[in-house]
């Protein structure tokens, strides 16, 4: 079964240009908001992984940005675990607005490395793979 989890994020003043309109990196952000809600439903926090010397950083990303978020929007990010392999986790990510469940107003995906507080690739031991496979 994939693992999934809903973070609501309320787009803030400081996050919108002049407009209104939310600033795309800011998604990047709430997509990290996601990865951490959804690591610790699983239970386990990325502190709790860096304690037992692993890290995640992400080596690819692709985001497809479909309408505008806009200042005080109440958005409900979506993230799932996508694969685990070898030294490999990816996430895909759908960003909702609040009211409007079923057409998302970005789509991402993010894969992470699995590596060692030295930067070298480590493979997750069998209950971390468990856990989010």
């Amino acid at each position: 079964m994939k693992k999934l989890a809903s973070s609501l994020v309320r787009v803030r003043y400081a996050e919108a240009d002049p407009m209104g309109v939310a600033y795309h990196a800011n998604y990047f952000a709430w997509f990290e908001v996601g990865r951490s809600d959804l690591l610790r439903g699983l239970g386990f926090t990325f502190r709790e992984l860096q304690q037992r010397g692993f890290y995640f950083p992400i080596i690819e990303t692709q985001a497809r940005f479909r309408r505008s978020a806009r200042y005080d929007d109440l958005l409900d990010i979506r993230t799932a675990v996508a694969f685990v392999r070898g030294v490999r986790v990816g996430f895909t990510y759908e960003v909702h607005r609040d009211d409007d469940a079923d057409n998302p107003l970005a789509t991402a995906t993010t894969v992470h490395a699995t590596v060692d507080s030295e930067g070298r690739p480590r493979r997750l031991p069998a209950d971390l793979h468990r856990m989010l496979a």
